[in-house]
């Protein structure tokens, strides 16, 4: 494949300051670091993980509910953005358009699956949605602009460290800020295999089986909209939809949120009793 080549006047290659000189160098030693090359391992693993990915989104059988994309499209010539579970992240693939933008973390599961994304025609940014996440204001502002531009996003609601069906207010700026609806999504696959363990009950389908993909009603956000009243919407909009299509998994995710609330240390009161409360009565012997 011929790439484009950056051809740079000759008046550019005369003698520079020594800062601008100590820039290029910096910049070419960063460029060094990032081409280091993979191990044998990694390349194995990666290339068990791209053959994977292609053959269930070329083998799954996609069936789709409520499924408003054309809408969106041709009525009022917009994109959408995804909203979808970390557990979702491998079915989404198979539903995602050449061209979508996918917000992928900054961590081990983002380093394999930002270049799978790459093979399936996605466009990776890496960043978290999460607040004060390393890296995440930047790839937001990237991904607004790759949807002002015309192109879907998707986004793992809940990631990058959960906890699970957690939505994070990342999603809303970028509706907010990109002027284009959210679209909460479940994606369900009738054989899979499923990881317990793992804090987002991580799910991949299983090649040649059935895909349910249920959609939620599109939530707009205005340009003066609670950013987190949002958020719980979209994650109540998630949570209705797995209860339909996986409610198993909807029943785990409900009990670990009872769970958290349990877990919350109650408020101290702000005003003392001034009558001290009644002994506890002892039991007496008859």
């Amino acid at each position: 494949m011929n790439h484009p080549i950056e051809r740079v006047p000759e008046s550019s290659l005369s003698a520079s300051s020594p800062s601008q000189s100590n820039q290029r160098t910096s910049q070419r030693s960063s460029r060094s670091r990032a081409a280091a090359p993979l191990s044998v391992r990694k390349r194995l693993e990666l290339f068990g993980l791209r053959w994977f990915f292609t053959l269930v989104r070329r083998t799954v059988r996609i069936r789709v509910v409520n499924d408003r994309r054309d809408q969106i499209r041709y009525h009022s010539d917009r994109q959408f953005i995804y909203a979808i579970l970390h557990a979702h992240q491998v079915a989404a693939t198979a539903l995602s358009d050449p061209g979508t933008g996918a917000l992928v973390s900054r961590s081990r599961d983002g380093d394999l699956i930002a270049p799978l994304l790459e093979s399936c025609g996605c466009v990776p940014i890496r960043g978290s949605s999460g607040r004060g996440s390393k890296g995440g204001a930047s790839a937001l502002a990237q991904l607004i602009r790759h949807c002002q531009q015309g192109h879907p996003a998707v986004i793992a609601v809940d990631g990058p460290k959960g906890p699970r069906g957690k939505v994070q207010k990342g999603v809303a700026m970028l509706s907010q800020k990109a002027n284009i609806p959210i679209l909460p999504v479940v994606l369900v696959a009738r054989r899979r295999w499923l990881f317990a363990k793992a804090w987002d009950r991580m799910q991949l389908p299983i090649p040649f089986s059935r895909l349910d993909c249920r959609f939620g009603d599109p939530i707009q956000v205005q340009e003066h909209d609670d950013l987190a009243v949002i958020a719980s919407q979209i994650e109540a909009s998630l949570e209705q939809l797995e209860r339909v299509e996986d409610p198993e998994d909807a029943a785990i995710a409900q009990q670990q949120k009872d769970e958290r609330s349990n877990t919350t240390p109650a408020p101290t009161p702000s005003i003392t009793p001034s009558v001290a409360p009644a002994p506890t009565p002892t039991k007496q012997a008859a």
